[in-house]
């Protein structure tokens, strides 16, 4: 779908504004000092301090603005530009360094020359993008001879199921594009937004067989029964930070995570 881009950036556009003041961020103590990033990602980042960081989709900037306070040295990408524009203002007001572009991750390459120790993406990424090839491809090539990749997303199994989980609507396998009309927002259910979104479902063979095509090990890879999130309808916490579906409580996989590394020699 050509046109994809463009319906996908004016709903992100038109999301951040709402995102800024939701519960769901909580910006106000996101600025006093708060911890964006959840267990599972901080588990597979391990010690960052002096670590060059390429985080990708990165919304407006809280989980970077995250790695920077840990001591990394991060790029943040997102092609929305009113989120880049809140990302900067972000890292300007809390005097912390972080360059932020704006741009479609698969462009990346025409505004960006180095390599990173770390690429980053975590949550809700790739069902926005069409192509595993391409996207597997350029994190391999803005990779260190010894970086990895630290990706953690919903699991494809919960694509699945429709909004309300009470049956299978969508398939398991990128089967094309998935073209719908959304109300609310993740973050704020109830936020006076209705967006059309175009988004694809990549099955975890998918994802890991573009990696390892274009030369990356998986060295680490976990499946996860609770998200750190509570992003879904009919969801409960089980624990601090762990949300499950109700009546699916420890039977849905929610969250799959892994490391890929640079294969050596």
């Amino acid at each position: 779908m050509e046109n994809y881009l463009e319906i996908n950036k004016s709903a992100w556009n038109k999301k951040v504004p709402v995102h800024l003041v939701s519960e769901f961020y909580d910006h106000e103590n996101f600025l006093k000092g708060k911890q964006s990033l959840k267990e599972i990602e901080l588990g597979l980042l391990g010690d960052v301090q002096g670590k060059k960081i390429l985080h990708l989709q990165c919304h407006f900037g809280q989980d970077s603005i995250s790695m920077a306070r840990m001591g990394a040295e991060v790029t943040g990408v997102d092609f929305s530009e009113k989120a880049i524009d809140t990302a900067i203002q972000t890292a300007k007001m809390l005097n912390l360094d972080v360059q932020f572009i704006c741009c479609d991750v698969y462009q990346l390459q025409e505004k960006l020359n180095e390599t990173f120790d770390v690429v980053f993406a975590t949550y809700g990424t790739i069902g926005w993008l069409p192509d595993m090839e391409r996207w597997a491809k350029l994190i391999c090539d803005f990779l260190k001879p010894s970086g990895k990749l630290v990706f953690a997303e919903f699991h494809p199994a919960v694509w699945m199921l429709n909004d309300e989980f009470s049956e299978i609507s969508y398939s398991y396998f990128n089967t094309g594009p998935i073209v719908e009309t959304y109300s609310g927002s993740y973050a704020d259910k109830k936020a006076d937004l209705k967006e059309e979104y175009v988004m694809w479902n990549h099955s975890i063979s998918e994802v890991l067989g573009a990696l390892l095509a274009h030369g990356l090990a998986i060295t680490q890879f976990h499946e996860y029964d609770f998200s750190p999130y509570p992003c879904f309808n009919n969801t409960i916490e089980t624990e601090p930070d762990r949300f499950m579906i109700r009546g699916l409580e420890k039977k849905l996989p929610m969250v799959y995570a892994f490391v890929a590394e640079v294969k050596r020699g």
